[in-house]
């Protein structure tokens, strides 16, 4: 403490952000699940509540409300296809939804929607009103300037009344600044959080990560900042011993799924094996301990 001279600073006490947790709590949102469209994920989300003077697991039936999720993965492992999913479930529940595109161009993204509805058994004409696109992927200054896009999406709050957002990829939005990465992605958490968003991050891995950390490009600045990480890994099995361990052909690939933390609730902690089915959904299916103790008897 020596180095730091104190003696002509006046105190700056910040006092309006003080709380006693009883005031605290009454500005606490309720706990209430948000349906994701992904055929078994909504239930690996749980809240306890007392019955009979013992605690008991209560499934959630989807994300948190309000949370900020974080979708991670290497490329092709279903992070798009979850959001995307999401998006359509949400809209076909009478739900405003932004997306934010900044990989691909709005028009190629309306069509992958289209797609995805199709396959969820939702006429696309009855939800497309729902969905607002902010095309980042074909403007420089939305990726490159955090205020503008910010700016741009209160206006979309505004002016549609939405409370869902999608960003696909938040990782677009710090390429070739990761030292920036952390200030960029509280800028955007603190502003879902603002404006009350239930939103979804997808975040790109680097071929050098880890398959089921939750590390992404930037570090670990997304996963430490956000509420909830779920991260989604594939093997193509190449090896005769890989595959016999899982109990699958030679060629086949393995889609694994695991939630990585959860600050608004309980969640499931196994590794689940996951698919993507001829439709293009994704559906996340039993622990991977369970499928392989099954496949051994």
């Amino acid at each position: 403490m020596a180095d730091y001279q104190f003696s002509d600073r006046q105190p700056q006490v910040m006092k309006d952000y003080v709380y006693v947790l009883g005031e605290a709590v009454k500005k606490a949102p309720e706990l209430r699940g948000v349906p994701t469209g992904v055929k078994g994920l909504d239930d690996l989300f749980f809240k306890v509540e007392w019955e009979d003077g013992k605690p008991v697991r209560k499934s959630l039936g989807g994300i948190p409300e309000y949370a900020v999720v974080n979708l991670t993965g290497m490329p092709d492992t279903g992070k798009s296809l979850i959001a995307e999913q999401f998006t359509i479930k949400q809209a076909s529940l009478g739900q405003k939804v932004c997306f934010v595109t900044v990989e691909s161009p709005a028009s190629f993204v309306a069509a992958g929607l289209r797609e995805r509805a199709t396959a969820m058994g939702v006429n696309f004409e009855e939800i497309e009103n729902n969905i607002i696109l902010i095309d980042a992927a074909s403007n420089a200054r939305l990726r490159d300037d955090v205020p503008t896009m910010l700016d741009t999406l209160a206006y979309v709050y505004r002016t549609y009344r939405c409370h869902r957002t999608v960003i696909d990829s938040i990782t677009g939005l710090y390429e070739a600044k990761e030292m920036l990465a952390r200030s960029i992605v509280r800028a955007f958490f603190n502003f879902m959080k603002k404006w009350y968003q239930t939103a979804i991050f997808v975040s790109q891995k680097r071929s050098g990560h880890d398959e089921l950390s939750a590390e992404a490009a930037g570090g670990y600045a997304v996963g430490h900042i956000v509420d909830c990480t779920m991260v989604l890994s594939k093997e193509i099995l190449l090896s005769p011993s890989r595959a016999k361990a899982f109990k699958k052909e030679l060629g086949d690939i393995l889609r694994l799924f695991r939630i990585d933390g959860c600050r608004l609730c309980g969640h499931d902690t196994k590794i689940h094996l996951m698919e993507i089915t001829e439709l293009g959904l994704v559906e996340i299916k039993e622990p991977l301990v369970d499928y392989l103790r099954g496949k051994a008897k």
